[in-house]
């Protein structure tokens, strides 16, 4: 076991817990270091994680609160990721904004999840994955581009984030069509959604002045690594739009 990174895991459900301990065992990458019910048991082994995965709502010491002590640790801190029953965007902003990578609503995909952790540890997400353990198949990219618009404050009830998703998809499919986005991208996307471009284009527009309103540009250079925006600095769709896909690009290409 030595030299291998330590993934802890916190999850009140018994069964759960001790089935995502068990699928992580069987791989040759990581090392669990421990699988706690609570976030009491859960803060003992902290200072020694890579990787904390934790549920939200569990005895002695709630999620929220096992982020904070996370928080508390600087550039020590383990890479972070939320599973939980709850969906609602405050809750995940709430998370987000306390440190963590990812936030995965149940029912999980354990292969995705794992997949998420090696990518925190900074291992070759395309790697082959060992064991016997049948899970469903997830769309990484699609959960990818899910992750950064919750972080970033896009609410999933407005028509532009929906637009927005589909539009990062195709670019990231196919780069040289953001250069043409009122010819092409545009058209396509309305296509799909049985609408018009110019309904898009608003669309769009406003699902970026929303996530703007919200205050959350903290999270948005955190994502992108660097300081690119300030609340008076908006980007255009077509630069939102290129941005998040060249960042998923670069980490599919990893």
């Amino acid at each position: 076991m030595k030299g291998k990174k330590k993934v802890l895991i916190a999850e009140d459900n018994a069964e759960l817990c001790n089935t995502l301990a068990a699928y992580f065992r069987e791989r040759d990458e990581v090392e669990v270091l421990a699988a706690v019910y609570d976030g009491g048991g859960a803060l003992d082994h902290l200072q020694e994680a890579d990787v904390l995965i934790t549920d939200l709502v569990m005895p002695n010491l709630d999620g929220f609160s096992l982020l904070e002590r996370a928080a508390e640790m600087g550039e020590t801190k383990p890479g972070i990721i939320v599973i939980s029953a709850l969906g609602l965007e405050d809750v995940v902003h709430k998370a987000c904004n306390l440190g963590a990578n990812y936030y995965m609503v149940k029912p999980l995909n354990v292969e995705s999840l794992y997949k998420r952790t090696l990518e925190l540890l900074g291992l070759k997400n395309g790697q082959r994955l060992t064991g016997s353990v049948s899970v469903p198949v997830a769309k990484p990219l699609d959960e990818k581009i899910t992750n950064v618009f919750l972080m970033v404050g896009i609410p999933a009830h407005i028509k532009g984030y929906h637009y927005l998703r589909y539009g990062v998809r195709l670019v990231v499919e196919n780069s040289g069509i953001i250069n043409r986005i009122t010819k092409e991208l545009y058209p396509a996307i309305a296509e799909h959604f049985e609408t018009t471009p110019s309904k898009v284009e608003r669309a769009i527009r406003h699902a970026i002045d929303v996530a703007w309103s919200r205050g959350k540009i903290e999270n948005i250079n955190r994502i992108f690594g660097f300081n690119i925006y300030t609340k008076n600095d908006k980007p255009t769709n077509g630069e939102f739009i290129a941005l998040v896909a060249d960042k998923l690009s670069m980490e599919q290409s990893a």
